[in-house]
């Protein structure tokens, strides 16, 4: 028991060690779209700030956190985009999960999670990426958000800029 704790431990530094850092530019890859028929790449949305989440539709926590996600999109799409990647997944699994939910921001799919095992360095799902305007990193966050106030408070740096402006103009 000892020894499988002290494993799992040690996979964890060690996944947490190759993970991007702060600051560091966010790899692109081009990936399909949901639904299929096109594609897209993280690099569509240079100039603006991206909120972007790797899901599968197997994954409880992801699940719990798609509601949240979903209202804090419609509230601040003109602030940040929100942007989906399903990972190792099945096409018709992962438009079931758009439709229960009924999400309607932006998604990208990596069926064989190349993309976001190798090039985002993720360590399970759900996992989330705040990235700025010109592409770098600025938070990252493993695990499910378990509401609006902590989407919130992770996209705090997308959201400050327009709410400073704001109280500026009504000055």
């Amino acid at each position: 028991m000892v020894a499988l704790l002290g494993f799992l431990v040690w996979g964890l530094v060690k996944k947490g060690e190759s993970s991007l850092a702060l600051g560091e530019p966010v790899p692109v890859a081009t990936l399909p779209t949901l639904p299929e028929g096109g594609e897209g790449s993280l690099e569509d949305y240079r100039g603006k700030w991206v909120l972007l989440n790797v899901w599968a539709s197997w994954c409880g926590p992801c699940k719990a956190e798609s509601p949240a996600l979903d209202r804090f999109e419609k509230q601040n799409r003109n602030q940040v985009t929100v942007l989906g990647i399903d990972t190792k997944d099945l096409s018709e699994d992962a438009m079931a999960f758009l439709e229960e939910f009924k999400i309607e921001y932006p998604q990208l799919r990596d069926a064989s999670g190349d993309y976001t095992d190798q090039k985002l360095k993720t360590t399970g799902v759900p996992e989330s990426f705040l990235i700025d305007p010109q592409g770098n990193l600025v938070a990252h966050y493993s695990g499910p958000f378990k509401d609006e106030a902590a989407i919130e408070a992770f996209a705090a740096p997308a959201l400050e800029p327009q709410a400073s402006a704001s109280k500026d103009q009504n000055q």
